[in-house]
């Protein structure tokens, strides 16, 4: 019996190690970033990502720029709030680099 237990606990937590994700993607608008000033912001999203309830406008936070790049990624903290709410609140956050 505490075997089964704890095959089926080495299961389930090395389950847990593989199965979990960061995503992370990167858009240039005109000819990319040319300087080292970022604008970092959260989106909020709920029910597992499915429904936006605040997102960040990229155009906005460049502030005007022609040329800057928006990098988009669930981060480590947007991974765990995430997983300690199950997936009810899911954020990522944006950078944009001008």
């Amino acid at each position: 019996m505490i075997n089964k237990t704890m095959k089926t606990m080495a299961i389930m937590f090395a389950a847990s190690m593989l199965l979990t994700s960061c995503y992370s993607y990167t858009s240039v608008v005109g000819a990319g970033a040319k300087g080292a000033n970022e604008t970092t912001k959260w989106n909020h999203y709920v029910l597992w990502g499915l429904a936006p309830v605040g997102v960040s406008d990229s155009k906005q936070m460049a502030d005007g720029a022609t040329d800057y790049s928006v990098h988009t990624r669930q981060s480590f903290v947007n991974g765990l709030l995430s997983g300690l709410t199950f997936g009810i609140y899911t954020p990522t956050t944006t950078t944009v680099t001008k």
